[in-house]
């Protein structure tokens, strides 16, 4: 006799404190793209080809890119706390809320720890990637952390789908985790332009899953 999957789990919908910051989790992403877009359109001498997202915290408007870390890493680790409050007494992953709350965090370094000009910008920079400072390479080392924490993030999530018999949502937790994966991989081995959009695309399907989960978490889904 066969078993039936589980059925996931559903709670109340998400109120008060915990609803607030939970959405604004769902916002971290739009924010954070949405100021790469922004900036990226209007600063002289950035390309999504060359560039990483990280430079654009370096010249005179560096700041604007800064807070922009600030901001959605904090939005971020805020709603992961609430996740996490809602998943306490079981039903919901434990570790999911801790993963994303590292993400925050690692986002939150980046914004304490610039990263160097590289690459020809900000104009003025010389070609190439220059030598990184003591901050550039600490701004190195806590995307990786929120990169691992994110990617790690979407084989729970997938695994746990899986077991649910949510076929369709493990697969995206799953591919969007992969696909993180490959092109990180990619940016570091040979970043060459077709990589650095690939990154890019990877960094914003990334945040689209982050705001699905916390808005699910949000309309009372467990993941």
């Amino acid at each position: 006799m066969s078993q039936a999957a589980p059925f996931p789990l559903v709670r109340p919908a998400a109120v008060g404190r915990d609803r607030a910051l939970l959405i604004g989790g769902v916002l971290a992403g739009p924010i954070f793209v949405g100021s790469a877009i922004v900036q990226a359109s209007t600063r002289e001498g950035f390309d999504f080809r060359r560039h990483p997202v990280s430079v654009l915290s370096t010249g005179e408007l560096g700041w604007i890119q800064i807070v922009t870390f600030l901001v959605s890493g904090v939005l971020c680790a805020l709603a992961a706390d609430a996740l996490r409050r809602r998943t306490d007494g079981g039903g919901g992953s434990v570790w999911l809320p801790r993963l994303l709350a590292l993400y925050g965090l690692g986002l939150i370094g980046a914004a304490v720890f610039s990263a160097d000009p590289a690459d020809g910008f900000p104009v003025g920079t010389p070609r190439g990637a220059g030598q990184i400072s003591w901050h550039g390479g600490l701004h190195f080392l806590v995307a990786a952390v929120a990169f691992v924490s994110l990617i790690a993030a979407t084989v729970v999530a997938g695994r746990r789908a899986a077991r649910q018999g949510a076929r369709g949502r493990a697969a995206y937790s799953l591919g969007v985790g992969v696909f993180f994966a490959v092109a990180w991989i990619a940016l570091i081995v040979r970043p060459a332009p077709a990589v650095m959009v690939a990154f890019g695309l990877a960094v914003t399907a990334g945040w689209l899953w982050v705001s699905v989960t916390f808005a699910r978490a949000a309309s009372g889904q467990a993941d």
